[in-house]
């Protein structure tokens, strides 16, 4: 794992967000243990602020405090990531339904480049850019939406999700989700609403069915 030196000491944020980013993308292996001194001296600050960011990603069930002060990655959970699969499904659901009525035709276009950029990463074989177009498509109808308690709830159960993602990638899982993004936008266009909510839906509940 590479980490550069972080210039703007007392941002724990940044070290949260760098160490997140690795265990989602799996550069951080499910298991592998973790230093908050080696770490502290590998990002170029004290560490309190690395300790700060490990408690955070514990909180959200990404790493593991084990007895003897030792922290390592979480390994995958697939029954949880079931679980978590289902609650995302809801609240990406029900971004969709709040959203349906605001949606402008910027955005309708928005959805169908990251969608594009979806269809492009995958037949390059290019996993996280995959994953972070679909990330785009559904940010969407999050902005849309306009409701933080719905961003937050998600914040808590999509890395789960995206580690499984990583790890069980397919071009015909992705192909797949292109396609419903297709049903979506499509449906979007023809303002039912019904339909756009019943099919983001289904577009993660079917993902969930194929990873999991």
């Amino acid at each position: 794992m590479e980490i550069q030196p972080i210039k703007r000491l007392s941002f724990r944020d940044e070290v949260y967000g760098a160490l997140k980013k690795s265990i989602i993308t799996l550069e951080l292996q499910p298991g592998e243990r973790l230093s908050d001194k080696e770490l502290a001296e590998r990002f170029g600050i004290s560490r309190t602020p690395v300790r700060e960011a490990l408690k955070r990603l514990e909180d959200e069930g990404l790493i593991q405090s084990l007895p003897g002060s030792s922290t390592r990655v979480a390994p995958l959970q697939w029954e949880e990531a079931k679980h978590a699969f289902t609650v995302v499904a809801a609240l990406h659901a029900l971004a969709a339904r709040l959203a349906c009525p605001v949606l402008q035709e910027t955005d309708i276009q928005q959805l169908e480049q990251h969608n594009k950029e979806l269809h492009l990463a995958i037949e390059a074989g290019d996993v996280i850019g995959a994953m972070e177009a679909d990330e785009r498509f559904h940010q969407v109808f999050l902005d849309a939406a306009g409701n933080p308690e719905i961003v937050a709830a998600l914040r808590m159960s999509l890395p789960k999700i995206q580690r499984l993602e990583v790890s069980q990638f397919t071009s015909q899982n992705g192909l797949a989700s292109v396609a419903q993004h297709d049903g979506i936008i499509a449906a979007c266009k023809k303002r039912e609403h019904e339909a756009v909510v019943r099919l983001v839906e289904e577009n993660w509940l079917s993902l969930g069915g194929l990873l999991i």
